[in-house]
């Protein structure tokens, strides 16, 4: 099976990872879009073009379902644009809550991006939620330098949500800091990939076979999607 994975980076490659684990003989074509990230302080309205143009892309190259590895899209445009492209689109927001839920977790906290946090969509399903932005977080972690500076913003965070019984890493980049933020909270964490892996049920191939895209490469990007992921074939650069 042909899966498409998007994100505005790096992020998504966690949940790519996720699914790989779980299904290693399928097909995955990944695209971040790096040229335009963050995307977590866009409007809506651009957040809704750029979607648009990657799920073209990931449709023109055959995918048979796309995984929006986003937290930013998730919360803002899945219900807008599941059933828009004729093929089956899936969120990692949905499976998410859909585990806060079955488990009965109360005082629920999320680190997220400013315009998921706007959104208020955990809120809109959970009760005892305390959402925190995290706007320093996904440009420090693209950089791939895990230094004072990204140690001090998670801290900061961090300290917003003491008291809570987890925290939910509401942007699939925050996996990428679970030692920094261990380091700094013994919180149990929700990792969104993991949440939507184990709810997704899809056919397996016979072989794997992985092609990876980004609006905008860089030696930083190359060096971080091969420590996340292990084992890539292929990475190339595609602008839209």
């Amino acid at each position: 099976m042909r899966i498409g994975v998007f994100d505005s980076g790096i992020g998504g490659l966690t949940v790519l990872h996720e699914l790989i684990k779980k299904y290693p003989d399928n097909e995955y074509i990944y695209y971040g879009d790096t040229a335009n990230i963050p995307y977590g302080t866009k409007t809506k309205e651009e957040l809704a073009n750029l979607a648009d143009k990657i799920i073209k892309f990931l449709i023109s190259k055959d995918a048979e379902l796309i995984v929006i590895a986003c937290g930013t899209i998730s919360s803002n445009l899945y219900d807008e644009i599941k059933d828009k492209y004729g093929v089956k689109i899936v969120d990692v927001l949905s499976p998410t809550i859909n585990y806060i839920k079955q488990n009965n977790l109360k005082n629920v906290g999320i680190m997220a991006t400013p315009m998921t946090i706007k959104s208020r969509t955990f809120e809109k399903h959970l009760s005892s939620v305390i959402g925190v932005a995290c706007p320093k977080l996904v440009p420090l972690i693209e950089k791939g330098e895990f230094n004072q500076e990204l140690e001090d913003a998670v801290k900061e965070y961090l300290q917003k949500l003491k008291g809570t019984e987890c925290i939910v890493l509401g942007c699939t980049h925050y996996p990428l800091v679970i030692p920094i933020i261990q380091k700094y909270s013994a919180i149990p964490l929700i990792n969104m990939g993991k949440c939507l892996v184990d709810t997704l049920n899809v056919n397996s191939g016979s072989t794997l076979h992985i092609e990876i895209y980004f609006s905008s490469l860089s030696d930083e990007i190359i060096t971080n999607t091969s420590s996340i992921i292990k084992e890539t074939k292929g990475i190339q650069e595609r602008k839209l």
